[in-house]
């Protein structure tokens, strides 16, 4: 029963993310995140984390979101859990982007493309090349 509410409150806040109801999003994510942490299951964990940071992105909770991402980032370090370490990086990067935090932004996704290539992942691979080349852009317009 613990697991399908889990799933289903995670469910529902990325849903809400989506409709573009991050009020809603944060508080089942933060539901999810909060059975995680009872459960102790560091993996669950770190999934909620980036899950719920990414609403409070979506709610112009930036700097918060931030918080967020490099809680998830040292779970994924203390636990050795490097198969999120990319999702984290390329969530984080994109918040930084937002920020116009573009040297941090960059060092993020370079880290995240590094993994990923590791990892093999095409999809993956190419929606980081997409952020590196985004950012080079932006740097790009931001010069006098």
């Amino acid at each position: 029963a613990k697991n399908e509410l889990y799933f289903l409150y995670g469910t529902l806040g990325n849903l809400y993310r989506i409709i573009g109801k991050p009020k809603k999003a944060i508080r089942y994510l933060n539901i999810c995140l909060d059975m995680a942490k009872k459960e102790g299951n560091v993996r669950r964990e770190v999934v909620s984390l980036i899950r719920y940071g990414e609403a409070l992105k979506y709610d112009h909770q930036h700097l918060m979101a931030l918080e967020v991402f490099n809680e998830a980032l040292q779970k994924v370090k203390e636990h050795q859990l490097h198969l999120y370490e990319d999702f984290v990086l390329q969530h984080k990067g994109k918040c930084l982007v937002e920020l116009g935090k573009l040297e941090d932004a960059e060092t993020c996704f370079i880290i995240a493309l590094k993994l990923r290539k590791i990892k093999k992942e095409v999809s993956l691979i190419n929606s980081t090349e997409q952020a590196l080349d985004f950012v080079d852009r932006l740097k790009t317009d931001s010069l006098p």
